[in-house]
């Protein structure tokens, strides 16, 4: 049970030439478009010649029974605990048992020293978290490549990614969440692999890189086992920390947590927050920090109505009713932030109907030529002066739109001690230093 990331991947790294199963299907949630394909004979192995294939979710029940299924594998990430037992009752009453497999079953282990960025939920703010310690690491001489966790939602023919330029982005055909995560790192300088077979991913980045960082997605653990782990949390979902799956894994397993958006939480949210984590993990060293936002053109926010466009992810199956995008219009005196409900149509409609706790934001949905098209036709149809991008990626670059745009950029910073620069110097100093022999 995925959401082309993690599902693929356990299949790759424990299954794929385990003679001891039988894998007869993956099922998609979250995700759209996915269900209805197959993953192929070349990534899939010999032992399936046919490929494997994909089935909605909500087919769960009758595959379980038509394919005599033994065992079910759930592998996929941000699901509330109650979600979790949810799918496992469903599936203990179908007749099968329900597995989640362990960290140390499909973690891999590299040559060169890891540095993971992971959170305990989706929009916490790791990307951002991940270009901060890029720059670092840049600034000391290190040559950085960052293992971006998969997000195959167009073909399933790349078994690695390698993106360094922006063209990269329309040769592998990148939907809008993809280009969201890569781009901003390509606009640093920063060289990502992705793609499906991290095994061969891995194998290309350590060929180029000094150290290697792992820029997870939701709140999957990584794929690749950390020297360094630091886990962002979010004190606006005060309490996700510690019932959601797998972010409670991560949050357990951190070396340092990064307690995020104590600018815009409440002081009783953050205080919460930070006695929620130091409770199960003491040993972590805590940092907290604000999410700055600034605007590229503020003037076309100021006494303007607004179309606020968010992260696609952050604000459905991350659960945030609004994000960066709605914060700085509010914060560079929008007239109005117009709600974009009224004229949603297609799947954009679908997704306001599946996720009702999104505010008067529409949600980047762009997963294949078709969704994209229909955000664009949403887009262009409000009523609206300008749009507040708070997604990563320029959507104007790549969509027809008939409104000027405003671009939000959001950085950490962090409050007090410890910083990240100094935790990323002790690291340095620790694992890249050549030691004195006495010691």
């Amino acid at each position: 049970m995925g959401a082309a990331g993690r599902d693929f991947h356990n299949f790759n790294v424990y299954f794929r030439n385990n003679n001891a199963y039988e894998v007869v299907a993956f099922t998609a949630g979250q995700i759209p478009n996915i269900a209805g394909r197959v993953y192929p004979p070349e990534l899939a192995g010999p032992l399936y010649p046919k490929g494997i294939p994909i089935y909605p979710e909500e087919e769960l029940e009758r595959l379980i029974r038509e394919l005599r299924v033994d065992e079910v594998v759930l592998a996929y990430s941000d699901l509330r605990f109650e979600e979790v037992m949810e799918k496992a009752c469903r599936i203990l009453a179908a007749g099968a048992c329900f597995k989640i497999l362990g960290y140390n079953d499909t973690v891999l282990r590299a040559s060169k020293p890891v540095i993971a960025v992971t959170a305990s939920r989706t929009g916490a703010g790791k990307s951002t978290l991940a270009r901060k310690i890029a720059r670092i690491l840049k600034r000391k001489g290190l040559r950085v490549v960052v293992v971006r966790h998969p997000m195959p939602y167009g073909k399933l023919k790349w078994p690695v990614q390698r993106f360094e330029r922006l063209e990269d982005l329309e040769k592998y055909e990148c939907t809008i969440e993809e280009r969201e995560e890569y781009e901003p790192h390509i606009l640093e300088g920063n060289v990502v692999y992705a793609g499906v077979d991290y095994q061969q991913v891995l194998k290309a980045a350590e060929r180029e890189a000094d150290v290697i960082l792992w820029d997870g997605g939701n709140n999957d653990w990584p794929f690749i086992k950390p020297d360094l782990h630091v886990v962002v949390v979010d004190p606006l979902r005060c309490g996700d920390e510690l019932r959601t799956f797998p972010g409670l894994v991560n949050v357990l397993l951190a070396d340092v947590i990064v307690i995020n958006k104590v600018n815009v939480a409440g002081e009783k949210q953050v205080r919460q927050t930070l006695l929620n984590v130091s409770s199960i993990n003491p040993r972590a060293k805590v940092v907290l920090a604000s999410s700055e936002i600034t605007v590229d053109r503020p003037e076309l926010i100021r006494e303007r109505r607004v179309l606020v466009v968010e992260d696609g992810p952050s604000v459905t199956h991350g659960n945030l009713g609004y994000g960066a995008g709605y914060i700085a219009a509010l914060k560079y005196g929008a007239a109005e932030v117009v709600d974009p409900r009224p004229y949603a149509i297609g799947s954009i409609k679908e997704v306001f109907e599946k996720y009702k706790h999104i505010g008067k934001v529409l949600p980047a949905m762009g997963y294949g030529s078709a969704q994209m098209k229909e955000l664009e036709k949403v887009i262009n149809s409000i009523p609206a002066d300008s749009v507040v991008l708070g997604t990563p990626t320029d959507l104007s670059r790549y969509l027809n739109l008939n409104k000027k745009c405003v671009k939000v950029k959001y950085e950490l910073v962090e409050q007090g001690k410890p910083t990240i620069e100094e935790i990323i110097e002790d690291f340095i100093s620790e694992k890249l230093t050549p030691q004195d022999p006495s010691r």
